[in-house]
């Protein structure tokens, strides 16, 4: 069916409409910057489109430019009054080795992450690139600009639509877009490296990380889910950057420092001791983990990955993430070696 006008009785119609999930998904998540406002987002606009099918005019705009022109209204609208979502590193400098971890926040402060499969699209050419867009860094440097200059730069930046395209999409001039691009820019060229990461991939113009690309060495996953679960500090800080980051969503509270986050581990009497790691696919292009505590789900671990050395590790205490990653709310797995 192409980009003509879908036939709302056409047996093919929900199906051309699901082939652009995906990179709504994509799209609505960067602009949002939580996985369920995402979904949300997308199943308004898609829902909204069907409605107004009789209404489409092929001959003004292709269906995939409709469907994002809808997409960013709701986005738009979802944004009124929200609060910025971030990470730790965002919302200030790193803390100390201890038990005071401070008042937890409330969600709606806390960049969410996303799988890999709502989000990614693209040829195993583009995948690296694509990828690097959903990092959590770059998520976060997106939520610091104001909602129609997200979508700008979200346009043009990463999914390269032309400045034409944007005007239209936005019903605004092609000067103001190239104005809001270049604001949009500037913005997150001043985004401070916190964390070890830069939060801007090297695309369209924008300055910071490259692409990293590749496979993340597998052995080292491995070396790190099994000294995660015997609780081996020795053996799990020997894995990690030496500026490697810990956080702990819903805590602003968290680490910087191979050493520091050593003396965490060991001051904190191994809590998360007899833990398991269940592999739950890619997140915002990183390793993620479902974390079981006796058999029952704890936190969803993202573990960012740079060459043979682990960089971050964020711990998000919420167990709503499982269902959205496919993991179970009960784990019961056989025993490990020598249990």
């Amino acid at each position: 069916m192409g980009d003509g006008a879908p036939d709302r009785g056409g047996p093919g119609l929900v199906e051309e409409l699901e082939r652009h999930r995906a990179e709504l998904t994509g799209y609505c998540y960067r602009m949002l910057g939580s996985g369920f406002e995402a979904e949300d987002a997308v199943q308004e606009a898609l829902v909204k489109a069907w409605r107004a099918l009789d209404r489409y005019d092929p001959d003004r705009a292709p269906l995939r430019s409709w469907l994002f022109h809808i997409a960013t209204n709701v986005c738009l609208d979802m944004l009124r009054g929200a609060q910025r979502r971030a990470r730790a590193m965002d919302l200030g400098p790193a803390g100390s080795p201890g038990p005071d971890l401070g008042p937890p926040l409330t969600g709606q402060a806390w960049l969410l992450p996303i799988p890999d499969s709502r989000v990614l699209t693209a040829d195993p050419a583009e995948l690296a690139v694509e990828r690097e867009t959903v990092r959590l860094a770059f998520v976060a440097a997106l939520q610091r600009l104001p909602p129609r200059q997200r979508a700008v730069l979200i346009l043009r930046d990463v999914l390269r639509w032309s400045a034409a395209e944007v005007a239209e999409l936005l019903e605004g001039s092609v000067a103001s877009v190239n104005s809001a691009l270049q604001r949009a820019r500037a913005t997150l060229s001043e985004v401070p490296a916190r964390g070890g990461l830069s939060g801007v991939p090297a695309r369209g113009g924008l300055s910071g990380v490259p692409a990293r690309g590749g496979e993340v060495d597998r052995r080292l996953l491995e070396r790190y889910v099994d000294a995660f679960e015997r609780y081996d500090v020795s053996g799990l800080v020997a894995l990690l950057h030496e500026d490697a980051t810990m956080s702990m969503p819903p805590f602003a509270w968290w680490l910087r420092g191979r050493e520091d986050i050593r003396k965490a581990m060991l001051a904190a009497d191994a809590p998360c001791g007899g833990s398991r790691l269940v592999p739950a696919g890619t997140a915002n292009g990183s390793p993620a983990f479902g974390q079981y505590l006796g058999g029952e789900p704890f936190a969803l671990l993202v573990v960012e990955v740079s060459g043979e050395r682990v960089r971050a590790t964020t711990t998000y205490l919420d167990t709503r993430l499982f269902p959205l990653f496919g993991l179970p709310m009960s784990f019961a797995g056989p025993p490990r070696t020598g249990e």
